[in-house]
């Protein structure tokens, strides 16, 4: 009998066991574990879109015309709410702006929270530009075409809504060889553009000979190193005309006298070494024996005073450098010059051994009246580092610059010579961070310049006046590291020789 109960007692035990529900307790955290954008929740998407998660950071990139504005979110974490900027978020109903950064805070009931940083890159991650002239095509370098200039500024810069603007074509081989083109754009009133001091005209460097899309730059940030007064400012932007995708610009301050450039007062000059086949009609030009000299600004008559004053000022110092006394402290061409902007402007002109330094076009200088001859600023550097094919300046190894007529006879001044060599050091000592500003630009215009490429196929493909063509944008990049790296060291066992 005892035997019987002992086992009436096990079987209702296993029956009550497998009856009885155990409830798990629930366990939460604060992760996110997915986080997407999806088609059905988003019309202005063509596909879904999925983010990439690592750590506290979820980034990922939105296609062009995702309304970035104006996004809803599906997303699946563990914590008992998610919020952002204190707002409630549900998974695949609640709609955000993620045009900058954002940041979803996953809290648990017992107070725990993560925050995360949501960080979407929309189309190339540069700012966009749309230039609208009704459907008129940008055909002339002489005539303006009338219209609108709005930016999508995404994360780093400031949004324009529509400002007027009149734009044409410019430029001289690169309009006439190029499909893609250059510009010249001028708002009616002064206006801030792309996180640049304002004023009225802008560049569109179309950079389309250069397939890293850096080298202006590249040579920009050298005159941002340089005792040079000023060197301009761009921007990369994605452009638009007229609602067509066409391509990723340069876009730069232009060379011009204002007081957030060359700063030159109502006296001064700016005046660029040029060729008689460019001059346009209304330039105003002089000869020196070994230069035409185009008097940029200001606007001046033939023969008036203000013309005669830079053609004799440019003349005197051209007649005192060639002249018996040439190296004399007080008569000789130090009279006229300053020496440390001809300094520099010689090294980044030779380090980049830039083909149209030598003697050819956009070798600019200044002067106000009373004070002495400046070179600069820097301009059209799209050719330099190597990038031609039809002169010397292909190569990394060989003076190029000077050989100008003006360098070659202030090499003869171990004084002038002396001062080169101590200020290539400088240079030197900044290799490194050149090399660092070449592989950030590339890593910046990493998406830009495939959708670039992708509008005008230049990758594998010679594009006047390349000298090597590469079926990579890495392999361009590396070839202009390498060629710098075999400019620096030749000119540093070539100075050194001098």
């Amino acid at each position: 009998m005892k035997k019987l109960s002992l086992i009436l007692i096990a079987f209702l035990l296993i029956n009550c066991s497998e009856d009885t529900v155990v409830v798990e307790p629930i366990i939460e955290g604060t992760d996110i574990t997915s986080f997407s954008f999806l088609k059905a929740e988003n019309p202005s998407l063509s596909f879904d879109v999925y983010l990439e998660i690592e750590d506290n950071n979820i980034s990922g990139r939105l296609p062009y015309g995702a309304a970035v504005e104006n996004l809803i979110a599906t997303f699946s974490h563990n914590g008992s709410v998610v919020l952002l900027n204190n707002d409630t978020q549900v998974s695949g109903l609640t709609d955000n702006d993620f045009s900058k950064i954002v940041y979803y805070t996953v809290k648990t009931s017992n107070g725990q929270e993560k925050e995360y940083k949501v960080d979407l890159t929309y189309f190339t991650g540069l700012p966009i530009v749309y230039l609208n002239t009704n459907g008129v095509p940008i055909d002339s370098k002489e005539d303006y075409r009338l219209g609108l200039a709005s930016v999508y500024g995404g994360q780093n810069f400031y949004n324009l809504e529509n400002s007027e603007m009149e734009i044409r074509g410019r430029g001289n081989s690169t309009w006439y060889t190029h499909p893609k083109k250059a510009y010249q754009m001028k708002f009616d009133s002064k206006t801030a553009f792309l996180g640049m001091p304002k004023d009225k005209k802008w560049i569109f460097l179309a950079e389309h000979s250069d397939k890293t899309l850096m080298r202006n730059r590249i040579a920009f940030e050298m005159g941002y190193l340089s005792k040079l007064d000023w060197t301009p400012q761009s921007v990369f932007a994605e452009v638009f005309v007229n609602n067509k995708y066409n391509g990723t610009y340069h876009i730069t301050q232009k060379v011009e006298e204002s007081s957030n450039r060359v700063n030159l007062g109502d006296t001064g000059y700016l005046l660029e070494i040029d060729q008689l086949e460019r001059m346009e009609a209304d330039d105003v030009f002089f000869y020196t024996n070994e230069f035409l000299i185009n008097i940029k600004e200001p606007e001046v008559a033939y023969e008036s005073y203000e013309f005669n004053y830079a053609k004799n000022l440019i003349n005197e110092f051209e007649a005192a450098l060639k002249g018996s006394n040439f190296k004399d402290p007080i008569d000789g061409y130090l009279k006229y010059i300053d020496l440390d902007s001809f300094i520099d402007w010689y090294l980044i002109s030779e380090i980049t051994k830039n083909v149209d330094s030598k003697f050819w076009s956009s070798i600019f200088l200044n002067v106000i009246p009373g004070g002495k001859i400046k070179m600069g600023p820097l301009w059209d550097f799209d050719l330099a580092f190597g990038n031609v094919d039809y002169a010397d300046s292909e190569f990394p190894e060989g003076f190029w610059v000077k050989d100008n007529p003006w360098y070659h006879r202030l090499f003869q001044d171990p004084m002038f010579v002396s001062r080169v060599k101590n200020r290539f050091l400088y240079f030197k000592r900044n290799q490194n961070l050149i090399l660092d500003k070449i592989d950030f630009y590339a890593n910046y215009l990493n998406l830009a310049q495939k959708e670039n490429d992708d509008k005008w196929d230049v990758l594998g493909n010679y594009i006047w006046p390349n000298p090597v063509v590469y079926n990579t944008y890495e392999e361009e990049v590396a070839h202009l590291k390498n060629w710098y790296i075999k400019r620096m060291n030749w000119l540093d066992t070539a100075f050194n020789n001098l």
